[in-house]
C-alpha cells in the first residue's frame, strides 16, 4: 500500500509525490517533474538526486544532467482545470459518489 512506504522512497520525499519503487515508477517521476506544484528548489534539486539514485539502481538511463533540464515550471492552468472538473462532477452527480467512496477507503484504512 502506498501509504505504508517510507517518505525515503519518493522522488519529493516532503510532499510523499512520484514513488521510486522500480524503473517504471523512476521514468514516471522523470516525466512527470514538472508537474509537481509544490515544490520549492531546494525539493527539486533533492528530488532529482533520489531520481537519480534510483535510475541507477534500477538501471534506467538518465540523459539530463540536472533537474533544470527535467522542467521547472508546472502546467499552466491545472488549477482552473481542476475547477472544472469539479464542476462537471458536480454537475453529472458523480462528485457525491466519488466522496462517498473516498470515505470508505480511508475508513478501510484505518
Amino acid at each position: 500500500m502506498r501509504s505504508d512506504l517510507p517518505a525515503s522512497v519518493y522522488a519529493f520525499p516532503k510532499q510523499r509525490k512520484e514513488p521510486l519503487t522500480d524503473a517504471r515508477h523512476v521514468r514516471n517521476a522523470v516525466a512527470r517533474f514538472d508537474q509537481v506544484t509544490d515544490a520549492s528548489e531546494a525539493d527539486r534539486a533533492l528530488a532529482f538526486a533520489n531520481i537519480k539514485k534510483a535510475a541507477k539502481h534500477y538501471d534506467v538511463d538518465l540523459s539530463e544532467g540536472s533537474w533544470r533540464e527535467l522542467g521547472v515550471h508546472p502546467q499552466k492552468n491545472r488549477a482552473a482545470a481542476a475547477k472544472k472538473a469539479v464542476a462537471t462532477k458536480k454537475r453529472t452527480g458523480t462528485l457525491k459518489k466519488a466522496a462517498r467512496k473516498a470515505a470508505r477507503t480511508r475508513r478501510k484504512r484505518a
